[in-house]
């Protein structure tokens, strides 16, 4: 039997949730949906697609380092937008500047809202560990 490999950002609502931040088996991670908080559990920039998306970014490298891993082992990326049509091109210059030479598979999807209601982005992804 395969045992996988579990990471947790640490922060009190996680465990509500009844989701890890991570999982990795048999060499891949499957990384749930990131979004805009700090450690503390606060969410980070109402309103602003550039403060979330800057803070979605850090939490995803986070858990990435929790498996040893950076941003060149991501394999694909899941981007959930609200509002596309005002922040698609902002958030594909972050994502260009975060992913630099790199190139995951991506897709963007354009999402009427998600789990908090002040919450612009959330960023799933896959990775390896190899």
């Amino acid at each position: 039997m395969t045992h996988g490999k579990t990471y947790n950002h640490g922060v009190a609502w996680e465990e509500g949730f009844g989701v890890t931040q991570g999982y990795s088996v048999n060499g891949t991670i499957y990384i749930s949906g990131q979004f805009s908080h700090d450690m503390q559990g606060v969410f980070v920039g109402e309103g602003d697609i550039e403060t979330q998306t800057r803070q979605t970014l850090e939490n995803l490298d986070r858990v990435l380092a929790g498996f040893g891993v950076t941003r060149s082992n991501i394999a694909e990326m899941e981007v959930f937008l609200t509002n596309p049509q005002e922040h698609f091109e902002q958030c594909v210059s972050m994502y260009k500047e975060y992913v630099g030479d790199h190139r995951p598979a991506a897709t963007l999807i354009g999402v009427s809202g998600l789990a908090f209601p002040h919450q612009l982005i959330e960023i799933r992804a896959v990775a390896h560990t190899n």
